[in-house]
């Protein structure tokens, strides 16, 4: 059992919820051994977002743990919500890992995240914690998909940012995104370094979606609670990625502190500083300069 004591619903926005854990000083889910529940999710904190309406709900991934997924189902019921249906942002642990409570609900995902899923089916069972049964998609599409949460109307979108398999979820009204692992903060986590120049083109792309509010699954819970990000954040991760690029013509600046990597974003107010990011800026550095 994985406790969800510290588990809080946010209402960000006008039909959506963000079920967040995490980022509690001192406290940690599964042990002081590095693991990837409390290293890749739970201390960096993480939110899973539902859009209800009437009835009706779409969840944006599955929660970080069977029991996280358990929670915030019975939180979803006890709303009133009768129905619902599952997208996956990508296919990494701490998005996926949730399913066990969803397993009869169709669970929509890219074609590359259920594909990736199948890969890592073995490696996920044996991790730790595991992650056994894992619930996998029953929808997968390529491109742009449309579907409602009640008279919600939303758009999939996928980017090639973090993962290749990434995918948002767009409410063309307020121009709101769910970022999933497309965008974070303090900065973004570095998952596939040989691919950071198409990440960096896929941020160009995303900034033309003209939108007004960006609600990522790790940033800060305050600015999630009081409506996210503004569309600052994309060009904050242009420029940290563009950043990590650089180093491999000029590896000099390795070692400077993330603090000072990243201190426009700070001071204007795109991004929001938590030490821990430091060791994620560190492990990036790592990735990226690796021969």
């Amino acid at each position: 059992m994985v406790s969800t004591a510290t588990m809080r619903v946010l209402e960000p926005a006008p039909h959506v919820l963000a079920f967040y854990d995490g980022r509690v000083p001192g406290r940690r889910l599964v042990s002081d051994a590095a693991n990837w529940m409390d290293d890749g999710g739970y201390v960096l904190g993480i939110a899973t977002y539902a859009v209800v309406d009437d009835g009706e709900a779409v969840l944006f991934d599955t929660g970080l743990s069977p029991d996280h997924g358990r929670a915030i189902r019975a939180e979803l019921e006890r709303r009133g919500v009768r129905s619902v249906r599952v997208v996956l942002s990508h296919h990494h642990r701490d998005h996926v890992a949730g399913g066990a409570a969803f397993a009869e609900c169709e669970i929509i995902a890219l074609r590359a995240t259920a594909e990736a899923m199948e890969a890592q089916r073995d490696v996920f069972a044996a991790g730790t914690p595991p992650i056994a049964p894992l619930a996998m998609p029953t929808t997968v599409f390529d491109g742009v998909m449309g579907l409602r949460a009640g008279a919600v109307e939303l758009e999939l979108h996928p980017y090639d940012i973090h993962s290749r398999d990434g995918l948002t979820m767009l409410l063309p009204v307020p121009r709101l995104l769910l970022a999933g692992d497309t965008l974070e903060d303090t900065v973004t986590y570095v998952a596939e370094p040989e691919r950071l120049g198409l990440h960096l083109s896929e941020l160009d792309r995303m900034a033309r979606l003209d939108l007004r509010r960006i609600l990522p699954c790790h940033g800060d819970p305050g600015r999630i609670a009081a409506g996210g990000y503004g569309p600052g954040l994309i060009a904050a991760t242009r420029d940290y990625v563009a950043w990590l690029l650089a180093l491999r013509e000029d590896p000099s600046r390795a070692d400077l502190p993330l603090r000072d990597v990243v201190a426009a974003a700070l001071e204007g107010g795109a991004t929001t500083w938590f030490a821990p990011y430091e060791a994620v800026h560190r492990a990036n550095v790592a990735a990226v300069l690796a021969p």
